[in-house]
Order: structure tokens, then sequence, then C-alpha cells
């Protein structure tokens, strides 16, 4: 699609409702206003005008507000109107219609941020952000998804990419003055400010380890043997008959997963087979599930029958349960032959409870929103960045180059070598916020966001 094409899309969620929003972008959004309108002249900018809507025709098709922004004072930074007319679909789809026939075409997804982007008025990480914002789930990534828009991800990028600069000019002066000597001893000097850039590159890098958390939730695992209560537990947490709950043990033969929000916590709930040994072809390969399952979640709740002996876990499940990652739910404390259990996985979190009583329920949910604010926060930081995948593998490229160029000052090889090596270090830099000429990447990037943004 051209960048001189007036595109057009619906921006607010298909279906009806009370007032519906149709973005245009492009040249033709100053003369269609006055042609839709039958206004003299044109509307007052950014200033809601209500107006009837008149097709090609001459037809007023609807009553709707009208919001004019003129070129470089928009969203995408071309001329732009906003018109928003009630919510009916039909109306909706006539105006659309319409649209079409005086010249406008239908926007791709992402069209909208793509050309704010090519225009100027965001840089890549912010463009991201937006379809980030849309997406955000919980508290957590609305900030980080807020602050990236904001240009936080840019300001650190530029940052670093001023500290490279300083380094490379002290390394191209000695390249056009060999006889100054350049000092290489690490308590300052290049070599020092080198050591301490690859630091600060390599904690931004860490930040990616938060990503999923924010965008998909922490993937949270509810274990046990069978009949222990894992079924009465996810249902309590979601408030509703979510699986289902039976005295025979090995009812649950596959996961179930549902969301819930734990105060800032958007967290993934998945209910599992319980483990145990049996000659069930069915009930095994549910306990495999399970297995699996173990080793990409994020948290993990054991619930134990406190009327019972302590379950033995497989190997492999145990290997991966820590002080940092896992709640020990003592259940069915209402029971009369029920024992507390404080040496079982001694070093974890242990929660009584009786489920079906309602019984600790409340202090058990308070308990873990501290547990995850303590080990599964975000990082302390003000600027609240967390790196998505485009952003970690272009910042590992120029850390490798980094790297290169400390072996290289540390061995004392020829200046220009390092400066090459820098030089790509900085190349890293600039494809995060997007300093890029890459149309297959932009393609691929805007395509996941939705139609009208």
């Amino acid at each position: 699609m051209s960048a001189q094409d007036t595109i057009v899309a619906l921006s607010s969620p298909v279906g009806e409702s009370a007032l519906a929003i149709i973005r245009l972008s492009g040249p033709l959004s100053a003369e269609l206003q006055i042609e839709i309108t039958r206004k003299k002249s044109r509307l007052t900018e950014r200033h809601a005008t209500l107006c009837k809507y008149h097709d090609i025709k001459g037809l007023g098709l609807d009553s709707a507000l009208f919001l004019s922004f003129s070129e470089g004072a928009s969203f995408t930074g071309e001329a732009m109107l906003e018109i928003m007319p009630h919510g009916n679909p039909l109306i909706i789809h006539k105006i659309l219609e319409d649209l079409l026939s005086r010249g406008c075409k239908m926007a791709e997804p992402g069209e909208f941020t793509r050309r704010a982007f090519l225009n100027g008025k965001m840089d890549l990480s912010q463009a991201e952000a937006v379809a980030d914002l849309i997406h955000a789930r919980s508290n957590y990534s609305l900030e980080v998804a807020r602050k990236q828009l904001n240009g936080s991800i840019g300001h650190k990028m530029s940052a670093l990419t001023d500290q490279l600069l300083e380094i490379l000019s002290e390394i191209e002066a000695y390249i056009d003055f060999p006889e100054e000597d350049l000092p290489l001893d690490r308590s300052h000097g290049p070599v020092a400010d080198l050591k301490a850039l690859i630091e600060e590159v390599s904690s931004l890098i860490e930040t990616n380890q938060y990503a999923s958390l924010l965008h998909d939730g922490i993937k949270t695992l509810i274990i046990g043997a069978p009949n222990a209560g894992k079924s009465s537990l996810i249902n309590a947490l979601v408030g509703s008959q979510r699986a289902i709950v039976s005295d025979v043990p090995g009812t649950t033969r596959d996961f179930i997963a549902s969301y819930i929000m734990l105060e800032s916590h958007r967290v993934e709930i998945i209910d599992t087979a319980g483990l145990h040994l049996t000659e069930d072809s069915i009930e095994q390969q549910g306990i495999n599930k399970t297995l699996e399952q173990a080793q990409s979640a994020d948290f993990f709740l054991l619930i134990m029958d406190s009327s019972q002996p302590p379950p033995v876990l497989p190997a492999a499940i145990s290997a991966i349960l820590k002080p940092n990652n896992t709640i020990v739910i003592e259940n069915k404390i209402d029971l009369a032959e029920s024992k507390a259990c404080p040496d079982y996985l001694k070093d974890c979190l242990h929660c009584p409870t009786s489920i079906i009583q309602k019984q600790g329920i409340e202090e058990f949910k308070k308990s873990w929103q501290s547990f995850l604010d303590k080990n599964l926060g975000l990082p302390n930081s003000k600027d609240a960045i967390v790196l998505n995948t485009r952003h970690t593998q272009s910042l590992k490229d120029s850390l490798a180059a980094l790297n290169e160029a400390l072996q290289k000052l540390d061995s004392q090889e020829f200046s220009e070598l390092v400066a090459l090596d820098l030089r790509t270090a900085i190349d890293g830099f600039s494809q995060v916020v997007g300093k890029i000429d890459n149309e297959a990447m932009l393609d691929k990037l805007f395509q996941k966001f939705c139609i009208g943004k």
C-alpha cells in the first residue's frame, strides 16, 4: 500500500455500541471532511463537531461527531479524520462502503501505527508498546507498556549509545593520532568504560525473562496426589465450577487452565492430573502431561492431604520445586486425623487450609500475593523496562560485538579492529528503536496489530 493512499478502518470493536470510531489517515482526509459534512470550510482542528454524514449520493446516513487533525499534528503525522457515528453495524458498514467509493483504502493491521513510525512520530519500541498496551492484562503490564510508549526504551538506548560513542571517539582519536598513548589499564580509559557498558547491557538483556510473565501471566501449576483437593482449589480461586470435583481418585486426567487476577499479577492456573503410580494408560498420559507442563511453569502450588502421609513426588518434579517458586498447601485441616507437616519441603512456605470448609483460603491468597511480589515481581527500575524477543536479540548481537572489542583491547590488537566492533554494537542499539531499513521485518511486526491501530 502506498504512503500516498488514504486509509480507513473501524477502530472500535465490532458489534453494537453507543458510538463507533472510524479513522482516516492520508491526503484525502482534509477534503473529505468538507464533502461529507457539506460545511463551507474545514472543521476546527482537534475539536469535536456534531455534523450529519452525507454519502457520495447526498443521502444523510447519520449524525456523527467529527475530529480533524492536520498534517504533522496527528497520531500518524498525516492529515487525519475521526468519525464517531452511532454504533449500529449497518451504519458503520454504509459509512465504510461510502469512504471506499470516495477513494479511500482499507487499512492493513497496524497500518496507522506503522505510518506513525515511518513519519517519525515514534520509534519502533514505542510502536510495539502500542500493541502491548492494547493487550495488557495486568497492572504491571499496563505500567511497562505505558512507560515504553512514552519512550523509556528509546531514552535508555540513547543513553547507552552516547556512552558507546564516547568510547569509540577515544579509540578513533588514537587512530588519528597514533603518537598519543591510549590508556588501556583497567582502572580508567576505554577498557573500564567498556566493561561498565557491557555490564549495563547484560542487565538490560536479563529483563527479557519478565516478558512472558507480563504478557501471558504467571504460569502456575497445581500439583499433588489424587484427591488432595487440586480441583477444589482451582474452583475456589476462579470462583466457579471450573474443574470436576469427585471423591474418586484420578478424576482429572488432563490439565485445565484458567486465569485470575491476584492484585497486580495475572495468573494462569493449571489444574493437573494427580501424581501417583498407576497402570491405567489414560491416567499415565495425564501424569505425563503434568510432567511436561512442569518444565515451563513459573510457579507451583503443591497441595497435600494433611490427613495422609506426604506424597512422594517424581524426581523430575522434586528437582524443580524451590523455596522461591513453590507454596505447600496443607489441605483438609478440618479432619480429626490431619497433622501438620513442617518438615516436608521445609524451606518452602506452608499454608494450612480446608478448602471444603472454606478455611484459610483468604489467608493463603494474601500470602501468595506477597510471595509473588517478592519473588516474581518486576525489576526494581524507575523506567520499568522489559525487553521483548526482538530487542533482546539485537542487544545480544551488540553485546557479542562489545565483548569482541574488549578482548581486542586486552590483546592490544589494532585500534581499527576495535572501532569496527564498536560500530557493529552501535548498529545493534539502533535496531532496537528501529533505525533500520528492513521492509520484511516491519511487515512481520505490524501484521500482529489489530486493524484500525
